[in-house]
């Protein structure tokens, strides 16, 4: 089985290209091979590839940024994948994609399901939830994989700026009241892995989540970080309010994963395992 990937050098695609089974090879685009801004180029490689899946690992992650970009990150995130998707419809083969959290409101302590409605607090989210849309109306075999607080040892993420922060500093000020799973980049790929062998088999797609467990806050996130790394920084949990940024956050990203592990038998990781993992590497 042959993949085309979206993305190369992000968190998710850098763990694609390590973790690739025997038996499966996959080319990976990069932002020299194709413009994200194009959503006509992204149509056009779809067309001219002779993958049996297409994976968009490829995303606008600044969600700060988008505040004031919101229309370069709509084409990133809502105009490209469904030009991905309605080619991947046109020579039916399966289209994976990458959607996030920060689709819901992010109110109350419930787990959101894959069929709640959609309300997204910042630009960053709307962006996602224009490609979401676009991809379901693509019309062919879809999975979109929504997911929260992706950490691994490559790229900008939480893990990593704690560590620097932490031998840098003795106490560090971090959101308590925002509740979440955090999720290897590790285990992300691997399920896309699976779910794209068994699409490409006659599996059904759909919307659904993906997320690490068990459920914890940035604060507790941090200290669990400093332990495992053996570091001595102190974490003084803080209040969103108290922590301004451009992009509204939810309090709430707590996901409901149980339709897809039914579906695709794909357990939530354990983020804890993750980040052992994460931090060997790291520190080695």
């Amino acid at each position: 089985m042959r993949l085309l990937v979206f993305g190369r050098s992000g968190q998710v695609a850098t763990e694609l290209r390590r973790r690739l089974p025997p038996g499966l090879s996959a080319q990976f685009l990069g932002r020299d091979d194709v413009d994200l801004r194009d959503p006509g180029a992204c149509a056009r490689v779809v067309a001219g590839t002779g993958a049996n899946a297409v994976i968009n690992a490829a995303a606008w992650t600044a969600v700060d940024l988008a505040e004031t970009e919101e229309a370069a990150a709509t084409l990133v995130n809502g105009a490209s994948p469904s030009a991905m998707a309605t080619a991947c419809a046109e020579k039916k083969i399966p289209f994976l994609h990458i959607s996030t959290d920060y689709v819901f409101v992010g109110d109350g302590d419930r787990p959101f399901l894959p069929e709640d409605p959609v309300s997204p607090v910042n630009a960053y989210g709307r962006s996602k939830v224009n490609g979401e849309r676009g991809v379901l109306a693509a019309g062919g075999s879809t999975l979109i994989l929504r997911t929260s607080w992706v950490f691994s040892a490559h790229g900008t993420n939480f893990v990593k700026t704690m560590l620097r922060l932490g031998q840098e500093r003795e106490r560090l000020r971090v959101v308590a009241d925002q509740y979440g799973g955090p999720t290897p980049a590790t285990a992300i790929a691997d399920a896309l892995l699976d779910a794209a062998k068994k699409m490409v088999e006659g599996a059904d797609g759909g919307v659904h989540h993906f997320a690490g467990t068990p459920v914890t806050t940035w604060a507790d996130f941090a200290r669990e970080i400093m332990a495992r790394a053996g570091l001595s920084c102190q974490i003084e949990g803080i209040a969103t309010s108290d922590y301004p940024t451009p992009a509204k956050r939810p309090q709430n990203s707590r996901l409901d994963c149980s339709a897809f592990t039914a579906a695709f038998d794909v357990l939530r990781p354990d983020w804890r395992v993750g980040l052992d993992e994460v931090l060997r590497e790291l520190l080695s």
